[in-house]
């Protein structure tokens, strides 16, 4: 089955660090792009950071200077490294990412389930 799965969120003092991983499951060859975005309750849907197959990243300017995307490929996993965080960071994280079920195969587009990270004040 191919899977993204998140994990790492948590509750958290504002100020305080956490770090967000997305694991792809074996039936997946290798990761391309991938993003992290999350979404508040009651807000739509945003972007918060992407990093390449080369490992280029770009990230949204309301968390610039605080969050580091990463990314292992031989594990073939993402990280969102999160520090100073806000009470307004406060949202379920996912992760998404076109992947390679074959190498040979057209890339598919995948989201994973969420993670919940609640930031206190």
């Amino acid at each position: 089955q191919l899977q993204l799965m998140e994990s790492g969120g948590d509750l958290v003092q504002a100020g305080g660090s956490l770090r967000l991983s997305c694991a792809a499951s074996a039936s997946i060859y290798s990761i391309n792009v991938a993003n992290w975005y999350r979404q508040a309750p009651g807000k739509q849907r945003e972007l918060v950071a992407t990093v390449t197959s080369g490992g280029t990243t770009n990230y949204a300017d309301f968390v610039k200077g605080r969050f580091t995307i990463s990314r292992d490929n031989r594990k073939k996993q993402v990280y969102l490294q999160m520090n100073n965080l806000k009470p307004e960071d406060t949202a379920v994280y996912y992760c998404r990412a076109t992947v390679y079920h074959d190498p040979f195969d057209r890339p598919l587009d995948l989201w994973g389930q969420g993670t919940q990270v609640t930031v206190s004040s």
